[in-house]
């Protein structure tokens, strides 16, 4: 594997092209919980491969598909390439060790982008429209043990207060629950590098990602999660938390709510 993904043709069409319904609208802390795929693209504004995979997850994101899935991205811009001509302004080294974790629990021979994780269970060159259509059907025959909610959203000083519930079956062993502070959207005007004179566009871009609770039972919780400022200078907010098999295992629920 190289950094600098191959291109793949788009040899079908995108199944999920109709009955698209906004994120808002599919999650609010009322409606009953819903079966969500999350999808982590890993990417960097220094990987002129890129810019395809981030056009595809804007599709995707917020979607719902034919059989009610709830398409979740998460956009996780990582470091490696900010020393070849242009330096990410939304990427991290929190962000590449995540994805470095994912080439361990893969067994791959490196990091890449554009890569995308489905539901920690699949890889695959995040361009790669059929392979993601396939990858979200597959999902569908998935059981999600784990039913997230949440509950209340309040700023407390620099953290938010998240109080959620969890149901369902936690395993004997537990789960790790993260939870992802992501903009909306973002647009980014790039200077140098292979993308150069480039307006690219992203969404759901992650500003800071962080394991905050070990799930070991069912119940109500709250948590406490740190608010980075450049979230706070960026309008258009959104709060992502998912619980997920130890080690960058399978995710097992994720909920989502704008902030």
């Amino acid at each position: 594997m190289y950094r600098r993904s191959r291109e793949i043709s788009a040899g079908i069409a995108l199944a999920l092209a109709t009955g698209f319904l906004s994120l808002e609208a599919q999650q609010t802390v009322n409606k009953p919980a819903q079966k969500v795929v999350l999808v982590e693209l890993f990417t960097s504004e220094g990987c002129s491969s890129c810019p395809p995979a981030d056009a595809l997850l804007r599709q995707v994101n917020g979607a719902e598909t034919p059989e009610g899935q709830l398409i979740v991205g998460i956009s996780e811009h990582v470091t490696y390439w900010n020393s070849l001509g242009w330096s990410d302004p939304f990427s991290s080294s929190v962000y590449t060790q995540r994805q470095n974790d994912y080439v361990d629990r893969f067994h791959l021979e490196s990091s890449y982008t554009p890569q995308m994780v489905i539901n920690g269970a699949e890889q695959f060159v995040g361009s790669d429209r059929a392979a993601f259509v396939q990858a979200v059907e597959k999902e569908q025959e998935q059981h999600s043990p784990i039913s997230l909610r949440i509950l209340s959203v309040s700023v407390d000083g620099n953290k938010l207060a998240v109080s959620f519930s969890t149901s369902g079956d936690v395993p004997a062993h537990g789960a790790d629950l993260f939870a992802v502070l992501a903009d909306d959207s973002d647009r980014s005007s790039v200077l140098r590098g292979e993308n150069s004179g480039q307006t690219l566009a992203h969404v759901s871009v992650a500003r800071s990602i962080s394991r905050v609770a070990k799930l070991k039972a069912v119940g109500e919780q709250t948590v406490q999660i740190p608010i980075p400022s450049s979230f706070k200078a960026s309008p258009g907010h959104h709060l992502i938390l998912f619980a997920q098999m130890p080690g960058n295992g399978r995710v097992l629920g994720t909920v989502t709510r704008p902030l």
